[in-house]
Parts: C-alpha cells; structure tokens; sequence
C-alpha cells in the first residue's frame, strides 16, 4: 500500500513538472508572439535607425550613434542649406549660377557639367537631390557662401545649432576625406529638418529627370534611390556609397498620413541597403496611424457674442489637420483659439486667428481659424471681450 502511495505521489509529481513545462512553454510562445518590437528585425547594417518625424519618436535603432562615414547622404545638409535660403527668400529658384572649374573638376557622381555653364538653382538642386552631382553641390556651396570652405563652416555650424553630436563635415559632397563622418542618429536629425522644407520632396521624389535648356548635349538625372521607383510612398531623401563607406540611405516614405524617415549606414550591398530601409519603413507603419484632429471648413467652437448666446460666430479651420500617434494609444488633445484684435469686427471667410493643439501640456500643431459670418464692430461686437487664452480641455 505505501509502494502505491508512493508510485500516486511520484506520478503527480511528474504530471505536475509537465504542465509547469508546457505552461512554461506556452508563455514563451506567447511571449514571443506579443513581442513586436524591433528587437526581432534583422538589420544587416553596421548602424541603422528608424523614426517618426514629427515627433521626432526613435521606433528602433542599431548602433545609432557610431560615427561612420556618410558618403553622399552627407548632400542632406547641403540640401538643407540651400532650401533655407530659398524658403527665406534669400535665394530664388530662378537665379543663375555659373559653374567654377572647381566644381567641374568634382570626381565621383556628377551632372557632367561645363566651366562657365550657367544653370539655375533649381536645376543644380535636382542634380543634387536626384543624381547625387558633386558638381551641382559645389557650384551651389560656392554660390551659397563664395566658397566650398565657407559653406562647410555653414553645415558645421548648422549641424551644432541641430544637436548633431556625432557629427564632422569636411566637404559639401561626401567623398571621402580624413575626419569627415556622422551618425545614422544624427543623419536623421538633418533629415527631419530638411523635411520641413516640403518642397525637397518634389525633387528628390523624382525618379528621372531630363535638363535640356542651353544644352546640346540634354542632361539625364536618373534617382540613386530605387526605393523612389520601388517602394510605394518613397519620396527620398539621399543615398551614398564609397568604398570607405559602404551603402547608405537616409530614406522617407508617407503612407494614410503617416510619414517614417529610415537611416542606413555601412550596407555591404545595395540590395541589403534598400531591403533595409523598407523592412523599417514598413515596420513603422505598422506601429503609427494618422487621426485628424481638424477638418477644412468644420467648426472649432461657437463664439457667443453675448450673455444669451443667441448671437454668435462659428471658427471654422481653414485646412485639415492630422496628428500622428502610435496605435493603440488614446491620448488627450487639448486646444486653445487665440482671436486677433480688431477695429472694425470681422468679415466673412477671414481669417481671424490661430487654434493650437496640444499632447500632454506640449504644443505640437496649430491651424488657422476663419469667421463663417460678418461681425461689424459696434452693438454687440462692443460687449463681446475676447478672451485669448481660452483653454477647452476638450478629449479628441
């Protein structure tokens, strides 16, 4: 009898360490199953980096603050430079450069251009953006600062103004020189900056291009970037090789509203470069969507004009506006309307102020805000204080 009692405890003993194992097992299984994070992507490069722009959000990274040498993503700050000056009217699109001997000499990459050939800032910024010109980029950095020297100061200094720790430039073009290096990190500082500058995207989205004007010989662009041809939503920004460097990437898609900006550095391919960028860039739509906060022409409040509220005017947005958040999150949007003064009272359709959202206390976006109706100074107008700092707490 105590042989059989013995034989019951050890069996259920026994029983007992396999459904312990099994639920081991099982919440393994699940475990893994739950994990979607990055940790399991398997980035071949030396050093890479995936985030979401507008909020700056690092969504994975791989040795993200080694300094390597960029190549010809190095172009990102002399892009930047240049769109600068354009959008703050310093420069215009439609001014003539004349390309020096020093910039035709430009080995690597090249537009193929002339000593003396005149081109526009908007032709030299598509060899840049499209075909990676080494030409283009020191004719425009001449013209920008007078100087290639000068225009590195600029991209040196620029490159401290943005926080780029990892980061030492030596030419405008990214062929190899001795100190001259960054980050993947800090590549998509640069990036993220440069994409403020909306119409870069028209270039360096542009798979072929062809300069014809003043030209017997038409100049052909063809994008280093495939991804542009290759993967649906790509619209740049740069990629780079060099021996030294190997095959780089800084590359940005939008998809549903969502933008992600990927960074690769030191692919041994170009092929390993570019599946890269899209396993990432896929794997950040995959963790973000974009929810509108505002809609073009929907009311923002109701303005009461009186103590009633039976006279009123409705601020209307005057665009959409989208924040992007990761999915699965529910967080608060809280907004204020600031009114501008006015003498007179407002017209219909006018625009008359600004609405300001915020995430967590943090502003983040802003929309302006149009009257629906004519609200004349004088009656009611006079007794109507705006208040300015009117703060709605209202969920979205």
């Amino acid at each position: 009898m105590k042989k059989w009692n013995k034989l019951l405890v050890s069996l259920s003993c026994a029983v007992i360490l396999i459904n312990l194992n099994f639920a081991n097992v099982a919440y393994a299984v699940e475990e893994e199953k739950n994990d979607s994070n990055s940790s399991a992507m398997n980035v071949d490069a030396r050093s890479a980096i995936l985030v979401e722009p507008t909020t700056g959000k690092v969504i994975f990274e791989k040795n993200s603050h080694e300094k390597f040498a960029p190549a010809s993503v190095t172009k990102i700050m002399t892009m930047l430079l240049i769109m600068e000056k354009i959008d703050s009217g310093k420069m215009n699109y439609g001014d003539k450069v004349t390309v020096s001997e020093n910039a035709k000499k430009m080995g690597g990459s090249s537009m193929i251009l002339d000593n003396g050939e005149v081109r526009t800032v908007e032709e030299l910024l598509k060899g840049i953006a499209i075909a990676s010109g080494n030409d283009a980029a020191v004719a425009m950095a001449e013209y920008v600062a007078g100087s290639e020297e000068a225009f590195v100061k600029m991209m040196n200094e620029k490159a401290v103004a943005l926080n780029m720790k990892d980061t030492a430039f030596k030419n405008c073009t990214g062929l190899s020189a001795e100190g001259h290096f960054s980050s993947a990190y800090d590549i998509a500082l640069m990036s993220q900056e440069l994409l403020k500058h909306k119409d870069i995207l028209k270039y360096s989205g542009t798979y072929m291009e062809t300069i014809t004007e003043g030209r017997k010989t038409p100049i052909g662009l063809v994008n280093h970037n495939k991804l542009v041809r290759f993967y649906k939503g790509c619209d740049g920004l740069k990629t780079g090789f060099t021996d030294e460097a190997k095959y780089c990437i800084s590359a940005t898609a939008v998809k549903d509203g969502v933008r992600v900006l990927a960074v690769i550095m030191g692919a041994p391919t170009y092929k390993v470069r570019n599946r890269d960028a899209a396993m990432l860039m896929t794997y950040g739509f995959s963790k973000f969507e974009a929810k509108k906060i505002a809609t073009k022409d929907g009311v923002i409040e109701k303005v009461n004009l009186n103590k009633k509220g039976d006279k009123f005017f409705l601020a209307k947005a005057s665009e959409d506006l989208s924040l992007v958040v990761e999915k699965g999150t529910d967080k608060k949007i809280d907004f204020k309307c600031f009114y501008n003064k006015s003498d007179k009272g407002y017209k219909k359709n006018s625009i008359i102020g600004y609405c300001e959202y915020y995430q967590d206390g943090k502003p983040f976006a802003k929309v302006n805000i149009y009257c629906d109706r004519d609200v004349k100074k004088g009656g009611i107008f006079d007794n109507f204080k705006f208040n300015l700092s009117r703060v709605f707490d209202n969920a979205i």
